[in-house]
């Protein structure tokens, strides 16, 4: 338990798309230490929280060795004194298009990087949550199209997608021993497909590029053919979900997070291009090897063991990711040039 009235809880990754909410969400409670490196995601995300007093930023990539003591902007939350009492690891690098140039970053951080987030909620005694991914079932196979907790799944670990795909799944590995030997709360939420604000532009990864590329009258890419189908859920509901997993009691196992609802991405398009008044049209490209059709979650264990559904429609959501980046699209566009 906490010494102060509000608990220190530590996000790795956190100014990236889905880290950058979580930071949000958990700012209304709790001191919030955001620790990132910037490879795939970008201070924009965080800037309206820079001057909150219950938010601290470190610069530093969670493979290189680091005391989180020794940071002096750590001085006001006492971390010496009251230690940290929850950890959310979400440091890892996404880049549809950009893949091959950070592979070697992707290794590290599921296998270096994964140990010392552990070693340092052992060190705390804090509980910890690590963002894990749907992509350690394997692909979507014609007779296997939704996957359960308990499936094993099968991934290529030879090919270029290994170091994300299997170093995923040896990261599970890793925080499941060091909860077995360790005694560590260690929790593993392996998340689906996501969209909304602030997600990675002009990088592959669809709904957002659909959206600011319908605004800018532009053909909307789809990396695949007209029967490209994935699951999709809204950022809020992932970031409800992870914070519902960290107050479960210890020992849950991995949990599922994400949409069960199969949809075609022509039809996710199709409603962008209505939705901002748009006249694009709609092309097809070659698949990308980070872009490729994944299986749909069943949600049955977060359910029952969280309490937890996707309660953000895609419509609203969809709402929701446009009129942000309809808002914020002379920041983006300045952004545009980071990200290619």
């Amino acid at each position: 338990m906490p010494i102060f009235e509000k608990k220190n809880v530590l996000v790795t990754g956190g100014a990236g798309f889905i880290g950058s909410h979580l930071c949000e969400r958990l700012i209304k409670t709790s001191r919030v230490v955001c620790l990132d490196n910037f490879s795939t995601s970008n201070v924009a995300n965080i800037d309206f929280l820079l001057q909150h007093p219950d938010f601290v930023f470190v610069r530093q990539d969670i493979c290189g060795p680091f005391d989180i003591e020794s940071f002096p902007e750590m001085e006001r939350f006492k971390i010496k004194f009251q230690g940290i009492q929850e950890i959310y690891n979400l440091a890892c690098p996404t880049s549809a298009k950009g893949f091959d140039k950070f592979r070697m970053l992707t290794l590290d951080a599921n296998s270096v990087g994964m140990k010392n987030v552990l070693d340092l909620a052992s060190k705390y005694k804090a509980k910890l949550v690590h963002a894990s991914s749907s992509v350690v079932y394997g692909p979507r196979l014609a007779e296997k199209q939704v996957f359960n907790e308990d499936d094993t799944g099968c991934v290529n670990h030879l090919t270029p997608r290994g170091c994300y795909d299997e170093g995923k799944r040896f990261a599970e590995t890793m925080v499941n021993t060091y909860r077995e030997v360790h005694g560590l709360d260690a929790k593993i939420a392996r998340i689906f497909r996501t969209y909304g604000p602030r997600e990675r532009l002009f990088d592959g990864e669809m709904v957002s590029d659909f959206i600011i590329d319908a605004i800018d009258g532009k053909d909307l890419v789809i990396y695949g053919d007209e029967n490209f189908s994935t699951s999709l859920c809204f950022v809020d509901d992932i970031v409800s979900g992870l914070m519902k997993l960290m107050a479960a009691p210890a020992n849950v196992g991995p949990i599922n997070l994400g949409s069960a609802e199969d949809l075609k991405l022509i039809d996710v398009a199709k409603k962008i291009i209505e939705m901002t008044g748009s006249s694009s049209k709609i092309v097809f490209a070659e698949s990308l090897l980070f872009m490729t059709p994944l299986g749909l979650p069943d949600i049955s264990r977060a359910k029952e063991l969280l309490g937890w559904v996707p309660l953000v429609r895609l419509e609203d959501g969809l709402q929701k990711t446009v009129d942000y980046t309809q808002a914020y699209k002379p920041l983006l566009r300045a952004q545009e040039g980071e990200s290619q």
